[in-house]
C-alpha cells in the first residue's frame, strides 16, 4: 500500500485516491446535471463524515497497532457474539467490495472503450485480468502510483474548468443546509455518501497508518500528524468532487441532456476542446484500474484479519479473497447493459452498508483496554452516532420507497 514518508501528506492520500474513482466522477456528474447544487449539502455531509470515521480508523491503527477486523476479533470475547458480528462484517465487505469492484471495472472499461473503440463489456474482462495479474505479481504499487497521479491531474483539470465557468456562489451558499430532498434524488444522495465514505477505506487506513507512523514514535505526535494529513487529503478530494459536480451543473442542469460516458467530457470542453473526450476517457481508465486494485486488496485485509489468517500478500487465502472480489466484479460488469446506472447503484450499495461497518468501528473505539486514554470521547461518539443515524435514515427511506 505504499509507505508515504511525507510531512503533510500520508495515508490520507491513499484514502482520497481510493474514493476519487469512476463512481465519484459518475455520481457527482449525475448529481450536478440532474439537481444542480441542491445536493451540495450531501457532499459536505459526506466529506465531514469521511474525516470523522477515518480519524477513528487512524487512531485505532496508530495506538493499538491493529486493523479494524483484527481489533473486533481480539476484543469480543464471547464466541456467540463475536462470530455473528465477524460474519456480518465479512459479508458486508464482500458484497460491498464486489459491488464497488463492478463500478471500478466498468469505469475503466468505459474509458478504455472511448479510446480504443473496443466494446466496454469485452474490455471489462481484460481489466479484471490486468488487476489480478498486478496483484499476483506484486508490481501493482509502482503502477498504482502512476495511475493515482493521472487521477489527480484529471481532478485538477475539473477544478480549472470550474473556475473558467464559476458557479453561482450565492445559490451554493443557500444549499449548505438542505431545505428539502428533490424528487428522485434519494439514490443519488446515498450514492454520493457511498462513493465518498467508502467502508473498505476504514480497513485500508488502519493498516496504512502503521507503516507511516511506527510503534516507537510518540502516539500524540503521530495522531496530530495523521489528523493534519486527513483534513488536507480528504479536503482536497472533496474539493475535486465539488468541482466535478459544479462543472456538470453548469454544463447540463436544465438542458435536458442525459449524462453519459461521452457527455461527461462536455464539462471539460471549455479548457480542453474536443480533446476533452480522450482526457476523460484516460482519467476514467486510470481511476477505475487504481480502485480495481485497492478494493480487492482491502477486502483481503478485512476478511483475513477477521478470520485470523496471515495478512501476507503471498498467502493463498489472502490471494483467494482478492481473486473472488475481482471475479464477481467482472461477472457483474459484463452482465450490465447500462454501465453508468450500474456504477451509481454500486455506490448506493456502499452507502447502505456503511452503518454496519461504522457501528463496528464505533464499538471498538470505546474499548478502554484497547485504546486507553485514546478511546472515543463523548463528543466523538455524539458526532459518529449522528452520522450513523442520518445514513441509516436515508437508507431506510430508500428501502421503503422501493417496497411501497
Amino acid at each position: 500500500m505504499g509507505n508515504f514518508r511525507t510531512k503533510k501528506f500520508g495515508p490520507g492520500l491513499l484514502v482520497t485516491a481510493a474514493f476519487i474513482g469512476p463512481g465519484t466522477i459518475t455520481t457527482a456528474s449525475i448529481a450536478g446535471a440532474n439537481f444542480g447544487f441542491a445536493l451540495f449539502w450531501a457532499l459536505l455531509f459526506s466529506i465531514v463524515t469521511t474525516i470523522i470515521f477515518q480519524e477513528m480508523a487512524a487512531r485505532l491503527g496508530i495506538v493499538s497497532r491493529q486493523g479494524l477486523a483484527e481489533a473486533l476479533r481480539n476484543t469480543i470475547t464471547r464466541p456467540w457474539v463475536k462470530w455473528p458480528i465477524l460474519i456480518l462484517i465479512i459479508c458486508a465487505i464482500g458484497f460491498g467490495n464486489a459491488a464497488y469492484q463492478t463500478g471500478n471495472i466498468l469505469g475503466a472499461a468505459i474509458g478504455g472503450s472511448a479510446i480504443t473503440g473496443i466494446p466496454a463489456q469485452g474490455l471489462a474482462i481484460a481489466i479484471a485480468l490486468i488487476a489480478a495479474g498486478l496483484l499476483a505479481s506484486g508490481t501493482y504499487k509502482i503502477i498504482e502510483r502512476v495511475l493515482i497521479s493521472l487521477v489527480f491531474v484529471m481532478g485538477l483539470v475539473f477544478v480549472v474548468a470550474m473556475f473558467i465557468q464559476p458557479p453561482d456562489f450565492k445559490l451554493l451558499a443557500s444549499q449548505v443546509i438542505p431545505t428539502g430532498i428533490p424528487d428522485g434524488s434519494m439514490l443519488t444522495i446515498i450514492a454520493l455518501i457511498g462513493t465518498t465514505v467508502v467502508p473498505y477505506n476504514l480497513f485500508l487506513h488502519a493498516n496504512a497508518v502503521q507503516q507511516k507512523w511506527r510503534v516507537t514514535e510518540d502516539p500524540n505526535v503521530s495522531l496530530q500528524e495523521a489528523r493534519v494529513d486527513l483534513v488536507l487529503s480528504i479536503g482536497l478530494g472533496g474539493f475535486v468532487t465539488f468541482a466535478i459536480m459544479a462543472t456538470a451543473a453548469t454544463a447540463f442542469y436544465g438542458s435536458g441532456i442525459e449524462v453519459s460516458a461521452v457527455s461527461i467530457a462536455t464539462q471539460l470542453e471549455p479548457i480542453l476542446g474536443k480533446s476533452a473526450r480522450y482526457f476523460v476517457a484516460t482519467g476514467l481508465f486510470a481511476a477505475g484500474l487504481t480502485s480495481a486494485i485497492t478494493a480487492p486488496l482491502a477486502a483481503s485485509y478485512a476478511v483475513c484479519g477477521a478470520l485470523g489468517w496471515p495478512l501476507d500478500l503471498k498467502d493463498f487465502r489472502f490471494r483467494l479473497i482478492w481473486l473472488l472480489v475481482i471475479f464477481f466484479g467482472a461477472v457483474f460488469a459484463v452482465a450490465q447493459t447500462k454501465p453508468l446506472t450500474a456504477i451509481l447503484i454500486a455506490q448506493a450499495a456502499n452507502g447502505m452498508l456503511l452503518p454496519i461497518i461504522a457501528i463496528s468501528l464505533l464499538w471498538v473505539m470505546n474499548q478502554s483496554r484497547l485504546l486507553g486514554q485514546f478511546r472515543n470521547s463523548a463528543l466523538n461518539n455524539f458526532f459518529a452516532m449522528a452520522v450513523i443515524l442520518v445514513t441509516m435514515g436515508l437508507g431506510a427511506q430508500k428501502l421503503l420507497g422501493l417496497l411501497w
